[in-house]
């Protein structure tokens, strides 16, 4: 296994992560916005009111995106053991 290969496995796992966190910190990123500008109109500042709307979000987000995460993973795994098999 060459060096220029190791690196490029490596390229491939750092943009899947990518791919499959990103959906998930947009989720979480636009519902905290939201919790947020609402805490600022009524000046509730409660923890729980932006802890769970976040939860329930990337849970919602997860269950929905969660077969196309499970096989993107399970693509790249196949991709890697086929790697393994050709040493």
């Amino acid at each position: 296994m060459s060096q220029d290969m190791v690196l490029e496995i490596f390229k491939e796992a750092l943009i899947l992560a990518f791919k499959l966190a990103g959906p998930l910190l947009v989720v979480g990123m636009l519902v905290g916005l939201v919790v947020a500008i609402l805490q600022a109109a009524t000046q509730v500042h409660e923890q729980t009111l932006t802890f769970v709307p976040k939860a329930v979000a990337v849970a919602v987000t997860l269950l929905l995106l969660g077969p196309w995460m499970i096989n993107s993973i399970e693509d790249f795994m196949f991709r890697i053991f086929d790697i393994i098999g050709g040493l």
